[in-house]
């Protein structure tokens, strides 16, 4: 395993590109089993989560390469329809092959994702989708089996609005006789990419984006040629670690609009940001002021961000009480970063961020994806260095940071960890 040696306490300065969003790219990829040929999808990010993602669809039969041009799935022969635990342990994402293959094969059997590090996220409301579009689902030994002779348009009321379990019934409904309505649906960025996607492959598709979608259900759909959109939680990130040491970047390649909620609150916050087309220019003037924040669906405060901005309400002025709503298990963070000396005390899902003047750089340990980045984020402001072990939490959702943070002008390094 590797570990990332930070020396804090310098001011970054320059530019930096982001990358294309795992968490877009995750689902197109799925996507690409609902037509036969082959599938180009541009800007997927080199990341653990899309090797882990190939390696699903090429169980599946795909073939599955990068070209210059962007990543290659060739869907043509799906010849397996079990996705094993092996695969699925590994990443949740996985259980949205389960659409799309009961409607291409008109059977499935993928194994359940459990739980994971942040919260539990059960599928229900999947396979409650699914089973109104007529699919016969049984859960046997951790492993949902679906069957459907062909799948039918349907009303489908979501409880609360989960990301995958829209992005599920997005693709099965593309495939559905008849008109499928998603009410409550999910209204992230990445779930309207996907239906840019699906639409740009001949799929009939209305609302994405608001809280009700309708699919107009189609006999077959075209291969993928489409360019995912930028990460908006890698530009949170950056943004974060601007501020937080008081740096001035250059963020190209964005969509400040994906980040309306974080970009409002971090101006609350005494950031200067600066919004030109697809770039942003973000200065910190010094010590930032504190404030308040709840996680929300979006276009509300987003919880993969809510890490990272308690990290630089560690070093704000005054107290700052952030409020996890989305998951219950997301404050693992809290203890590596009392271990750099933060005054934070939790009870319940809510977090209370006392700022004190300085962090100290020492050993901490990433517990998640978004932890990894928060331990980041304070070493880059703590004296002296802070070691991060667990680097494979980070290589899941963030591409080359090391390399990104030293053209910034950051002291860091990745090593082999002998642990």
């Amino acid at each position: 395993m590797d570990k990332l040696l930070l020396q804090g306490g310098v001011k970054l300065r320059g530019e930096v590109s982001i990358g294309g969003a795992k968490n877009a790219a995750l689902p197109i990829m799925v996507a690409s089993l609902l037509a036969r040929g082959e599938n180009v999808i541009h800007r997927v990010p080199g990341l653990v989560d899309v090797m882990t993602m190939g390696k699903l669809l090429a169980n599946l039969g795909a073939g599955f390469h990068y070209a210059p041009d962007g990543l290659v799935i060739d869907s043509e022969r799906i010849d397996n329809h079990v996705a094993p635990y092996e695969l699925v342990k590994t990443m949740r994402a996985s259980v949205l092959v389960l659409g799309p293959l009961l409607a291409r094969s008109g059977k499935a059997r993928v194994s359940l994702p459990g739980g994971c590090a942040i919260g539990a996220r059960p599928i229900n409301l999947h396979l409650m989708g699914l089973e109104k579009m007529g699919a016969a689902i049984e859960l046997d030994r951790g492993y949902v089996i679906a069957a459907a002779k062909g799948l039918k348009g349907a009303v489908i009321s979501l409880d609360i609005p989960t990301v995958t379990g829209t992005e599920n019934l997005l693709m099965a409904a593309s495939l559905a006789k008849g008109t499928t309505v998603i009410e409550n649906a999910a209204r992230e960025p990445e779930v309207v990419d996907l239906a840019n996607a699906l639409i740009s492959m001949g799929a009939r598709i209305h609302g994405a984006g608001e809280s009700m979608i309708e699919v107009e259900g189609v006999h077959e759909l075209n291969p993928l040629d489409y360019t995912i959109i930028p990460d908006r939680v890698e530009t949170g990130t950056f943004l974060t670690i601007a501020g937080i040491t008081g740096g001035d970047i250059l963020i190209r390649d964005c969509r400040s609009e994906h980040d309306d909620a974080l970009i409002a609150k971090l101006e609350e916050t005494g950031l200067i940001i600066e919004k030109k087309d697809s770039h942003m220019r973000v200065a910190g003037p010094g010590r930032l002021t504190s404030r308040d924040v709840k996680t929300m669906p979006y276009p509300g405060f987003p919880t993969d961000m809510q890490a990272q901005f308690m990290a630089l309400m560690s070093v704000a002025e005054g107290t700052s009480v952030i409020r996890e709503t989305i998951f219950e298990n997301r404050f693992m963070h809290v203890a590596e970063l009392r271990r750099m000396g933060a005054d934070i005390g939790i009870e319940g899902g809510v977090a209370t961020v006392r700022g004190v003047r300085k962090l100290k750089g020492t050993d901490v340990m990433a517990t998640d994806l978004r932890a990894s980045a928060s331990l980041i984020v304070a070493g880059l402001a703590a004296e002296g260095t802070t070691t991060v072990h667990r680097l494979y939490h980070l290589d899941r959702g963030y591409e080359r940071i090391e390399e990104k943070l030293k053209k910034l002008g950051a002291t860091v390094e990745r090593v082999r960890d002998a642990r």
